[in-house]
């Protein structure tokens, strides 16, 4: 009798059984799985590709920190961070991987930080696993289930402040098979910061939760600061290799028109996914979101990355450089060919206007801190943030023999504006620079804001001096 019952229940249930093991997903054994500890890096830098072809258990460690750093020249900041830096450390694994992950919150910290991963499948993208107060840490793990880019940050109230002060960073899940190889990969992050104050205002500026709220930031930057992909630390390629930019936007508020002036991207991974588009000039990335971008280099020189809602790049920051070293071919780009002075029937001068005049400065460092937000408005742009100018185009100002051998001609030079070749430092210049609309006072502070920035040897030029010059042309 018993056996009967066996074989009538195989009979109903055994079709059962092998349709349930069919439709369930294999998940590996984690216990059999290998372990390894994550590369992780910092912006720029990326991990190398995975090599393996199975899954392993990777265990990754960030700690949060709060603390000053630099945001642009000669302002600082309160930072929260992952891993002392901002963006946070670039975490590589790969689908099925199962990530056993770490938060560990130093014992200065004064808030409670947690972490929410866009690429977890469970609450809170792992941020209700890992609230973890000063001098704790907690521990959870996922499986990354799903291959692509995916956006991480802080999610403990108040989320966007948390956000806004520096709080993430980027996670990769690769595919299986990886993405296709290329000569050099780069960790690009966008994000704004809210102070109280304007942008270039001097000393550590607090965060400002109005401005936040209008979502009108004094700073939109790369890489947590401005600068931070520029001059010295701007990155290098050579002309015939492949990139890689794995770019994310930590926001809080804005999405971001990522470009990059003089490329187009040949393939682009859209919001960091499997969605493929190529031949792209510009590609918007979300706040909380991310695309990889993906070129080759075919002429040298310096190519700028920039948001290009591009106020936000040329006024806020918002802007990188890629330093291509190589040989030209004059085929692909041919250079300038022809320069000369074009002016239309009826125009003598061209002119620029501008905001309204600065207030009167009382002291050198008065005047030295008004001069540089009128060089910022005006200046920058050409002449960049370190004076170093756009070779072929613009000059220098730091440490210009020109502008250092007669401060009179360059007071001139603002009030009427200059055309024609002049030599900087032996190299030939010759291009428009126009007349400024800049009051005495405002001519005074920005000369003597750049006589005394960039290693010049200083100097100071008074409301007086320019007022006789203008009265005498």
């Amino acid at each position: 009798m018993m056996e009967l019952k066996i074989k009538i229940a195989l009979k109903f249930f055994l079709p059962v059984i092998l349709i349930i093991l069919v439709l369930t997903p294999a998940v590996a054994d984690t216990d059999d799985l290998p372990v390894e500890q994550a590369v992780l890096t910092m912006a720029p830098q990326v991990p190398p590709p995975i090599d393996r072809d199975h899954p392993a258990k990777v265990i990754v460690s960030v700690d949060t920190t709060e603390q000053i750093g630099r945001l642009a020249d000669g302002v600082e900041y309160v930072f929260w961070t992952f891993g002392g830096s901002v963006p946070g450390p670039f975490i590589r694994v790969r689908k099925g991987d199962l990530v056993e992950f770490h938060l560990n919150n130093r014992p200065d910290s004064k808030m409670p930080h947690n972490i929410d991963l866009h690429a977890v499948t469970g609450p809170g993208g792992g941020a209700t696993s890992s609230f973890t107060a000063p001098g704790h840490t907690t521990q959870f793990s996922f499986t990354a289930l799903n291959p692509g880019l995916y956006v991480y940050h802080c999610a403990t109230a108040p989320v966007g402040m948390h956000i806004a002060n520096g709080m993430y960073g980027l996670i990769l899940v690769e595919p299986e098979g990886g993405y296709p190889e290329v000569d050099r990969e780069f960790y690009i992050m966008q994000s704004e910061f809210y102070t109280k104050g304007d942008f270039g205002d001097e000393g550590l500026r607090p965060f400002d939760m109005e401005e936040a709220l209008a979502e009108n930031p004094d700073y939109v930057v790369f890489n947590g600061s401005v600068g931070a992909l520029q001059g010295d630390n701007s990155i290098h390629a050579e002309v015939g290799e492949t990139v890689r930019l794995y770019v994310g936007n930590g926001g809080p508020n804005l999405v971001s028109s990522f470009h990059v002036i003089g490329e187009i991207f040949d393939t682009v991974y859209v919001e960091g996914g499997s969605l493929v588009n190529h031949n792209v000039q510009s590609t918007l990335v979300p706040a909380g979101g991310s695309a990889i971008v993906d070129f080759k280099l075919e002429a040298p020189g310096d190519l700028h990355l920039v948001d290009h809602s591009i106020f936000r790049a040329f006024n806020k920051g918002a802007l990188g450089t890629i330093s291509v070293g190589g040989a030209a071919d004059k085929v692909v780009y041919s250079g300038q060919q022809y320069e000369g002075i074009y002016l239309p029937e009826g125009q003598a001068e061209q002119v620029v206007s501008n905001v309204p005049a600065s207030p009167v400065a009382t002291s050198q460092e008065e005047r030295m801190l008004f001069g540089q937000r009128v060089y910022e408005r005006n200046c920058m742009a050409c002449h960049q943030s370190q004076g170093q100018g756009l070779p072929g185009a613009f000059p220098p100002l730091a440490e210009s023999d020109y502008l250092l051998d007669d401060t009179d001609r360059a007071i001139d030079v603002l009030l009427d504006g200059l055309a024609g070749e002049i030599t900087v430092n032996g190299v030939t210049y010759n291009g428009v620079m126009p007349a400024t609309r800049l009051t005495d006072e405002e001519v005074a502070n920005v000369l003597t804001y750049v006589l005394n920035s960039w290693g010049n040897e200083g100097g100071v030029i008074e409301p007086a001096d320019v007022a006789g010059h203008r009265a005498a042309n």
